[in-house]
């Protein structure tokens, strides 16, 4: 692989300039982990850190040393654990960003009024795109308090990695739909107009609403959306500058993904995804590959496990080092092929550990294989 594809991580971690790293990528290919070995690398080389995730697993906050993970950043003070700089976490609590967004911004009255409305607290947990929507409010609520010259982000593991970006013009869009005007205006549109937008099929109200029915949901929603309106300007704001944030100079992204077919096509549309919005991609990390241990040849090895006689544990060996090279060498094919049609993607591998990440010593090691 030539030298002008590699990603330099260190000097991305180093670099004043770089405010935010965002780790993205289709589920299950290390994401969490990945972001987790960034923060920690950075804090040691003298950033303050904050790494922002999504993952509700319990192991990142024991790798971390620490009993659990908030919605709050919490400091990483391990016994042993001195950074040059320091280092802190958070897990995302959505319903709770949500709440915590509306007492900011909707007055003590009003955002008591909006807590305890049934419609609120359906679509506060249901609504399509809130998850990665509160991801990008607490992006900005922590980019925004200057505690912090570097913040981490893990995002939510969707469907797809692009409804992180699509979030904030998906939910504003949405709340500011037709069927918003007519619940806020109940007295123009009475019941015809619910039936009318009922039947009319809004598909993206229909979970956030099967539990609530007749009249009751007209007026619970009503009700929310009339307190709602007061603080919708301040909603759409705050997305407006996430997303500038996340197109600014000071923003990269990381997209990571393992070396198999399914994975690499996720982040080919990804890669071209961010290319058509401007977006800073900084490189792909190529993680849980298998590279060759030995400068022997499938086929040199499997020659000698079939000469070897009285030996089988020298056979045994030989034998795995063959299936090591064949998978090697499919992963590399699968590599060029994403290089060829990205070639100006820079590129870093990281090979597969035999087990998961259970201390900082793990992450410090995944830390190490990123810049190796």
């Amino acid at each position: 692989m030539p030298a002008d594809t590699m990603l330099d991580v260190d000097a991305l971690l180093d670099d004043p300039a770089s405010r935010v790293i965002v780790c993205c990528g289709s589920g299950g290919v290390g994401k969490t982990t990945t972001a987790a070995a960034l923060a920690l690398r950075a804090a040691e080389r003298g950033r303050q850190t904050v790494v922002l995730t999504i993952d509700p697993a319990r192991r990142l906050a024991q790798a971390l040393g620490l009993r659990e993970l908030g919605n709050h950043p919490k400091q990483v003070q391990v016994e042993g654990f001195e950074p040059k700089g320091e280092l802190w976490a958070m897990m995302l609590d959505m319903r709770r960003t949500f709440d915590d967004m509306v007492r900011v911004h909707a007055g003590p009255e009003r955002a008591e009024q909006l807590l305890q409305n049934p419609f609120y607290q359906t679509i506060s947990t249901s609504f399509s795109g809130t998850q990665e929507y509160m991801a990008m409010e607490k992006l900005g609520q922590l980019a925004a308090t200057d505690e912090w010259d570097l913040i981490i982000v893990d995002t939510p593991p969707s469907r797809s990695a692009l409804d992180f970006l699509d979030a904030p013009t998906r939910l504003s869009t949405a709340l500011d739909g037709r069927m918003i005007r007519l619940l806020t205006g109940p007295a123009k549109a009475g019941g015809w107009g619910l039936r009318k937008v009922v039947s009319a099929g809004f598909s993206m109200f229909a979970k956030a609403v099967s539990t609530i029915i007749g009249g009751q949901l007209l007026a619970d929603a009503s009700a929310f959306m009339q307190a709602f309106d007061s603080m919708f300007g301040g909603f759409r704001e705050r997305a407006r500058k996430t997303a500038e944030l996340l197109r600014s100079s000071g923003t990269s992204f990381l997209v990571v993904a393992a070396p198999e077919p399914d994975a690499l096509r996720e982040a080919s549309y990804f890669v071209e995804r961010l290319a058509g919005e401007s977006m800073p991609l900084a490189g792909l990390v190529a993680n849980r590959t298998h590279p060759v241990l030995a400068p022997l040849s499938a086929t040199e090895a499997l020659t000698a496990a079939e000469s070897v006689q009285n030996a089988p544990l020298a056979e045994a060996v030989l034998r795995l080092h063959a299936d090591r090279v064949a998978l090697a060498e499919r992963e590399n094919r699968l590599l060029a092929r994403f290089t060829r049609a990205h070639p100006e993607v820079p590129l870093t591998r990281v090979p597969a550990l035999a087990g998961d990440v259970h201390d900082l010593e793990g992450l410090r090691d995944i830390g190490a294989k990123l810049t190796s």
